[in-house]
């Protein structure tokens, strides 16, 4: 059974890059464009990691960390936050949130497919 992973992003070309390299790479892919989808996914079917935009509609990716990192069902899930804002300050709140590992935009998407891969212990093939 391929390993899961949910992209909450509301901006679509993201969705759209991440979801088919996702897919490509082998892992099945849930979308989710806000904070409230992305907690009801959680709930139905954890995934094996999240790629969590910080700024999103209804709830922001801080709010649906802190609610993912203080539910023990969901301890095991690997977050990796995607934001525009590079501030120091933001990165150092989302991993006191827990998060697993954080991406500035604008970012390479292959790259983010490789950090997924290395957070779930995935072997890379050699071309």
């Amino acid at each position: 059974m391929p390993q899961t992973v949910l992209v909450v992003e509301d901006e679509p070309h993201i969705v759209d890059s991440l979801s088919f390299l996702m897919k490509k790479a082998g892992f099945e892919v849930f979308i989710a464009r806000d904070g409230d989808a992305a907690l009801r996914m959680v709930k139905s079917r954890p995934p094996d990691l999240m790629l969590l935009d910080i700024m999103l509609p209804r709830k922001d990716g801080f709010e649906v960390l802190k609610s993912v990192r203080s539910n023990d069902a969901w301890k095991d899930i690997r977050v990796i936050l995607l934001t525009a804002k590079g501030r120091d300050v933001d990165r150092l709140k989302g991993m006191e949130l827990g998060a697993d590992d954080f991406v500035t935009k604008p970012f390479s998407t292959k790259d983010v497919v490789r950090l997924v891969k290395q957070h779930l212990g995935v072997e890379e093939k050699l071309a």
